[in-house]
């Protein structure tokens, strides 16, 4: 497995993976209205890309294909951290904290945040990151449930 640099050519892939994420590895803890306000049939492929540009995220890529993606802003946020549903609890997720965790040093961070699904917070518990508070977000007028989520460095 390779983790490498988002490239502009990617958003259409990472929109798959983002898709097949919640679709696939979120269904067990959200309802299906929950996913479709998540991750909705239709998102604009001209504004992920350019959200992607944004996040600079880092791309996991296995057998040439990509599986994952995850980022870190310079303030310790992690905005965006998924692993392909067909490849989930395969080690992706693990190598990218690994990376992220490697530029958190790089940038001299003291700290990551991160919003976390329920899916997600026994695997960031599992790499060091503490619950700070339940929260739930509203889209498209559906309440999804997630958590704040740090780890001090």
């Amino acid at each position: 497995m390779k983790i490498r640099r988002f490239v502009p050519g990617d958003a259409p892939a990472l929109l798959a993976v983002f898709y097949s994420a919640v679709h696939q590895t979120a269904a067990r803890d959200y309802s299906p209205e929950q996913l479709a306000a998540w991750a909705p049939d239709y998102i604009d492929g001209a504004r992920w890309a350019e959200h992607m540009r944004a996040l600079r995220p880092f791309v996991a890529e296995q057998g040439g294909q990509i599986v994952g993606y995850a980022d870190v802003q310079p303030n310790g946020y992690i905005d965006h951290f998924f692993v392909c549903g067909q490849h989930a609890r395969q080690g992706i997720g693990a190598r990218l904290m690994q990376r992220i965790h490697a530029q958190a040093q790089t940038l001299g961070l003291t700290e990551l945040t991160a919003d976390v699904s329920l899916t997600a917070q026994p695997f960031f518990a599992h790499h060091g990151f503490e619950l700070v508070e339940r929260r739930e977000v509203v889209r498209d007028g559906v309440t999804i449930p997630n958590a704040l989520m740090r780890k001090r460095l």
